[in-house]
């Protein structure tokens, strides 16, 4: 069966600056929490960590090379924070000339850039002041996406605030396996809080600088799957889509909280941290969403005992992720299920309706056990087929009604997956971390031949 997208569906791919970039302490950058974070043994696997990563900071050439001969329509990058304003001080302005010369070399190539203005390498001088728990963070967040509007707003049109808050505030804050490291209950709260509360001031401040600006956010959502009819197993799944929706799109979509958020949260903090109009700044009107998707999400209820309150994390909310027998799993222990993506794009609709923006399918990729040929190159059959079924998924729920104008891939190229370092590898460009040499895998070929036709096989 031949699935046809239409002929101004955006197909681009996708990277963040701390997994390609290196040059970590080149032309005036500073340390992010990343960087802190994996030079501490036992944080990272392997003690990897992302001072070289790519090396795409020296080699961006030969990327948007490999860009313009994949076909990309556009590239989602993210600019590093700690390049631009790692502080209260002067702006850097060699970091900006860097993004300068990145923005124009993809323009050059006919290759629209989509520009992130966080993907989680907060500079370490904000997290010695108290990081995402305070609200002077995203007063800085707004300070710093406004002198990154105004130096490539005039080339850049497409920008987003924040990527997968839910991973900087519950994994970065709670869970404590992100940078910066912590498990806190109110201390992650807050960090949620004021994370869509900067993402609220930086896009005030995008549109006051560059008028003809596209605005949005990426958040990664979860596709929740009842596992049961128990009354448990129910409980359970409305607490993860309050940890893993609610508390980010009720504000952004809704100007709200959800009402069970405080029953939930009530051993562990009062809220008063958040003050009248923060709600009404987070709530601002969206010119696209970005959604990112990789696995389905099946919580099931497990014996749990409520712990010392303060203690408690706001992730504890006493369900685990159910896995099948003999189910398929990435590289990343992530189950596959394409259909999940269907039910998640159509739920934002059924949920938020008429105020769901345009969306962009920001990220979905696959991990796998890539082997390198006796010709130097990956045959990935498992990824081409993943990124089938899951675009696929896409126009099945675009052919529901839901409005969706593109899809990146993730990822151009193997780079530093976080704190697993560098074995699992997403990219459709092979990257070899001891010489750096870049080598397109078959995805890229069958990618390239997608978005050429705009158009997939699917099974």
């Amino acid at each position: 069966m031949t699935v046809q997208f239409p002929a101004d569906f955006i197909f681009g791919a996708a990277t963040a600056s701390y997994q390609i970039e290196g040059a970590v302490a080149e032309d005036g950058r500073t340390p992010s929490i990343w960087d802190t974070y994996s030079h501490t043994p036992g944080k990272v696997q392997q003690g990897q960590n992302g001072d070289v990563a790519c090396d795409h900071y020296h080699r961006y050439g030969e990327d948007i090379a490999l860009m313009k001969q994949l076909g990309l329509d556009s590239y989602r990058l993210s600019l590093a924070w700690p390049r631009i304003k790692p502080d209260d001080g002067p702006v850097n302005a060699a970091g900006l000339a860097f993004y300068d010369k990145l923005v124009d070399e993809l323009l050059a190539a006919g290759i629209d850039p989509a520009v992130t203005l966080y993907h989680w390498d907060l500079p370490q001088t904000l997290e010695d002041k108290g990081g995402w728990r305070v609200r002077d963070t995203a007063e800085r967040f707004a300070e710093y996406s406004a002198v990154a509007a105004e130096h490539l707003g005039d080339r850049v049109k497409k920008w987003i605030t924040l990527n997968e808050p839910f991973c900087s505030s519950i994994l970065g804050y709670s869970e404590g396996v992100h940078a910066p490291g912590a498990q806190e209950g109110e201390g992650a709260l807050k960090a949620a809080h004021h994370l869509m509360l900067g993402h609220g001031l930086a896009t005030q401040r995008i549109r006051s600088v560059v008028p003809d600006a596209q605005v949005g956010i990426t958040l990664n959502l979860a596709s929740v799957q009842q596992v049961s009819d128990s009354p448990a197993d129910a409980e359970a799944a409305r607490r993860n889509l309050l940890i893993g929706n609610l508390i980010f799109t009720d504000p952004v979509l809704a100007g709200k909280y959800p009402e069970h958020a405080r029953e939930v949260w009530a051993p562990i903090t009062d809220f008063s941290f958040i003050q009248d109009g923060d709600l009404e700044t987070a709530h601002q009107p969206l010119d696209f969403l970005g959604v990112n998707f990789y696995f389905p999400s099946r919580p099931k209820a497990v014996a749990h005992d409520e712990p010392d309150p303060a203690k408690r994390v706001a992730s504890d909310l006493g369900f685990e992720s159910v896995i099948h027998d003999g189910e398929y799993l990435t590289e990343m222990g992530w189950p596959v299920d394409a259909s999940a993506f269907t039910d998640l794009l159509t739920w934002l609709g059924d949920t938020y309706g008429d105020a769901v923006p345009p969306i962009y399918i920001t990220e979905n990729g696959i991990a796998c056990p890539d082997v390198v040929g006796a010709d130097g190159r990956v045959d990935d059959q498992d990824r081409i087929r993943y990124v089938s079924a899951h675009l696929k998924a896409v126009k099945d729920a675009m052919d529901k009604g839901v409005d969706v104008r593109g899809y990146y891939v993730w990822s151009l190229m193997d780079n530093f997956e976080w704190a697993r370092g560098y074995q699992p590898r997403f990219g459709v460009v092979h990257v070899d971390y001891d010489t750096l040499k870049r080598t397109p895998k078959a995805s890229f070929d069958w990618y390239r031949g997608v978005i050429q036709s705009h158009e997939i096989t699917a099974g």
